[in-house]
């Protein structure tokens, strides 16, 4: 093969390669538009309300993802890695470890609106459920307890509380979030996080 074939498919691989990141960019600002809209209006919220949001037409959605499951599968798991990624860039960000805390739950209780959709969605699939739940707190648990530990070695916190506890607690705060437009689950976990400050 000569020099000018070899650049000529060097240059194809790395056109290629911008295409893609490009693909994956755009990927995750239609999920993140549509996790924007989930949190404000709940998972059946109308395809178009999405699309709007994230300034593309629904048939790029559906291109996307075919049916509803398809994208609050995709959504749930675009969250769970943002959350898993902004635990240690919340802490590094600072100014304090508790802040960081706090600022991550915020990102949690948006995420459980989406998780708590995605349950009503695969209410069949038990078992496709029952391992995506695994895998959340495979990815989260570590996370939220990095920010606890931080928190308390930084002496803002009590030192005896578990991340996957803590978790819990945060979930049952935003249950009734889908009976009443007027609850505010992101007050009341604030309130949670306030209840473990130490005493001084």
């Amino acid at each position: 093969m000569d020099d000018g074939a070899v650049q000529e498919i060097n240059g194809l691989g790395q056109a290629a390669r911008p295409r893609r990141a490009d693909a994956r960019r755009n990927q995750a600002a239609l999920l993140d538009a549509a996790a924007a809209v989930f949190v404000r209006s709940g998972v059946e919220a109308p395809v178009r309300d999405i699309a709007a949001e994230a300034g593309v037409g629904t048939a790029t959605i559906y291109r996307h993802f075919p049916t509803r499951a398809d994208l609050i599968i995709a959504v749930y798991r675009h969250q769970v890695e943002a959350c898993a990624a902004a635990g240690p860039a919340l802490l590094a960000a600072g100014p304090t470890p508790y802040a960081a805390l706090g600022r991550w739950i915020d990102m949690f209780v948006d995420f459980l609106v989406t998780k708590h959709g995605l349950a009503a969605v695969l209410r069949g699939d038990s078992a496709g459920f029952a391992s995506l739940h695994s895998w959340f707190l495979d990815r989260l648990v570590p996370v939220c307890a990095q920010l606890l530990d931080a928190a308390a070695d930084a002496g803002e916190i009590r030192s005896d509380i578990k991340a996957y506890e803590l978790m819990r607690g945060v979930g049952n705060l935003c249950v009734g979030a889908g009976d009443d437009a007027g609850y505010d689950a992101r007050r009341l976990a604030g309130l949670l996080i306030a209840g473990l400050r130490e005493p001084h």
